[in-house]
């Protein structure tokens, strides 16, 4: 992606949400970050750096345009319509200006999506992305107190860096876990919280801890989340205000942060789609983009067709989002893909582990849902162009798995996927299902025989007499018996062995007859 210049940035933003007052080095310039000034510390020599002015007054901005053009960076932000422009010309950086009722933190995440974003795309100020890191960033300089974002689930989402705030051992382990620790003081305060519609000072927890200014996220009625500012006893006099803004903002962009996740995942379903089908145009481009880059192997999940479900689509898809889980918790980014009630998997790498992989998901769904779950696993190809043949593997497994066999690899089964190709191969063609074992089923039915079950054990058996016989329960000279008595009015040649394997065949995939039942 080109870089972003400064004249690129005002085609993105410019206008009611950005002003530009003067650029001395022309609007050519590089643009590569937004930074939020704070006086407690030197600023950092950050080239290209647009320095927004917090808690600076637009007419007192001299001193912080000559430090800007001593960090090397671009320009300064000022709120307000009367910067020092003669100032800036002299120390050769430009000066923008936002609204006087701007909130710095909007300001930033704006400027941040704008840079991110690049040339050529369109953000406002009603919609820039922005970042959550970013947002952290910004309540934290506007009230003074160290910031964190977190989930419902008390989970981390992002927290801020600015130096120098006071922080805690609560905090500290937060960050450290990436979730909150828990305590049964915790959980009332957090209950207290999402009852309330307003920042709300919460005490601290212990001697050693710091109290807290925290506001509720939500959207629509849903709660998102929440935010929380360390209180070290220097917060701004406006700081319930800014907190209760950036709820808003972290609203936003946690609502559309959902969004992007579904869009992401819907494009990766489509593309993981049309690998399967084989009409991916570019297979291993697609397969990249899905963070599969070399071997791997289909994996097909699917519910038990012979127990009882009484949302059977909304099943599924509650399967599809526990393999979706369990993937990307063990390959990272990852699709997954309903296809006519079968959940897909592309799963990378060596296959060592994934039948591993696919028990585990099926021991979990099972319980999850309170429905069994049976996986099959396609044969390992080399790289994306294998993908759809990997896939059809998987569907044959599907269909020989049984209750005694819930999971299982084309490899394990292959004798029987063999035959149930064959079966249907063999089942369309006039040729290939005709011959003797018509003979020997008509036969049976007009004579009440049992020489079509006698001749499968037989060859089960390995052409034993007494191999067959036991399996028969019948005494081996009863078998005997049968079998001259089939070749006579059957008109069967047991002693060619072509004969014999084809008869196998057809009664073993076309008749569906086996020796024993498994």
């Amino acid at each position: 992606m080109d870089a972003c210049t400064l004249g690129d940035l005002l085609d993105v933003v410019g206008g009611p949400a950005l002003r530009l007052h003067t650029a001395p080095a022309g609007q050519a310039v590089p643009v590569t970050e937004a930074v939020l000034y704070d006086g407690r510390t030197p600023l950092p020599r950050t080239p290209g750096a647009l320095l927004l002015a917090v808690g600076v007054p637009a007419a007192q901005a001299g001193p912080l345009l000559r430090a800007a053009a001593e960090a090397g960076m671009t320009g300064v932000v000022v709120r307000g319509a009367d910067g020092p422009v003669a100032q800036a010309e002299a120390h050769g950086v430009a000066l923008l200006s936002v609204a006087e009722d701007a909130a710095w933190h909007h300001v930033h995440l704006l400027l941040v999506s704008a840079v991110t974003a690049g040339p050529g795309t369109s953000v406002t100020a009603d919609t820039g992305l922005g970042d959550l890191f970013a947002l952290a960033d910004a309540i934290a300089t506007a009230t003074g107190g160290a910031t964190a974002v977190e989930d419902p689930r008390q989970r981390l989402l992002a927290y801020s860096t600015v130096a120098g705030q006071p922080v805690d051992e609560d905090r500290r382990q937060s960050i450290l876990g990436r979730q909150v620790p828990a305590s049964a003081e915790n959980t009332e305060q957090y209950r207290r919280l999402f009852a309330a519609d307003r920042p709300l000072r919460l005490p601290a927890l212990s001697g050693a801890d710091l109290p807290r200014l925290a506001m509720p996220v939500r959207a629509g009625g849903e709660t998102l989340g929440s935010v929380w500012v360390v209180d070290g006893g220097t917060l701004a006099p406006d700081a319930e205000d800014t907190l209760a803004q950036g709820a808003s903002t972290a609203a936003l962009l946690l609502l559309r942060a959902r969004a992007a996740r579904e869009l992401a995942r819907h494009r990766g379903s489509d593309l993981l789609r049309r690998l399967l089908d084989g009409t991916a145009p570019d297979a291993p481009t697609a397969a990249a983009r899905l963070g599969v880059d070399g071997p791997a192997r289909v994996a097909a999940f699917v519910l038990d067709s012979a127990a009882s479900v009484p949302d059977a689509e909304r099943t599924a898809l509650r399967l599809l989002d526990v393999v979706r889980l369990q993937c990307e918790a063990r390959y990272g980014r990852h699709a997954g893909v309903l296809v006519d009630g079968v959940v897909y998997a592309v799963l990378p790498g060596p296959g060592e582990r994934h039948r591993r992989l696919a028990e585990d998901i099926v021991a979990r769904a099972g319980q999850a849902l309170r429905v069994p779950v049976r996986a099959a696993l396609g044969e390992p190809v080399p790289g994306a162009d294998g993908l759809a043949d990997s896939r059809a593997d998987a569907d044959l497994v599907l269909r020989v798995l049984d209750a005694q066999l819930p999971v299982a690899t084309v490899e394990e089964v292959r004798a029987r996927v063999t035959l149930l190709r064959l079966g249907e191969v063999m089942g369309e063609r006039r040729e290939l299902n005709a011959g003797a074992w018509r003979r020997v089923l008509a036969y049976d039915a007009g004579h009440g025989t049992e020489y079509a079950r006698t001749l499968v054990c037989w060859f089960d058996a390995g052409c034993d007499m007494a191999g067959a016989a036991k399996l028969l329960a019948v005494h081996p000279n009863t078998c005997r018996y049968r079998l001259r008595q089939l070749q006579q009015h059957a008109e069967v040649d047991l002693d060619d062995p072509d004969e014999r394997l084809v008869l196998w065949l057809q009664l073993r995939t076309l008749a569906g007859l086996r020796a024993t039942t498994r």
